[in-house]
């Protein structure tokens, strides 16, 4: 019997870095279609140009990258990376001059 336990190891985050150009409108406008295609694919603005986005599991975080992939626009630069729920924990934030804790993502609903 294979038991397939949630852990700290299995859970995903997945980050978008990105570097759009906005020198013309059409540049502006794709650019802002690509953060608005993130945030309905469940991301959250961490940062201005890098969003993330919770991941259940590796295959899961597969399919947000696909998406990502095909809604990126022709010029500019996007990267992106996974970690582990266990290295994202290890996460640093500084707002000013105080380590403050990043806002807790918002809840997402997960079907099965």
């Amino acid at each position: 019997m294979e038991f397939n336990r949630i852990n700290a190891y299995r859970i995903m985050w997945l980050f978008v870095f990105f570097d759009l150009p906005t020198n013309t409108k059409g540049e502006r406008k794709a650019a802002s279609q690509f953060r608005k295609k993130l945030l309905k694919d469940g991301f959250t603005m961490m940062q201005y140009s890098v969003y993330i986005r919770h991941c259940a599991s590796r295959e899961s975080m597969e399919v947000h990258v696909k998406r990502v992939r095909s809604s990126v626009p022709s010029a500019g630069q996007v990267s992106m990376m996974s970690i582990t729920d266990k290295q994202y924990g290890n996460i640093i934030n500084f707002w000013g001059h105080k380590t403050k804790a990043m806002p807790p993502p918002k809840a997402q609903l997960e079907m099965f």
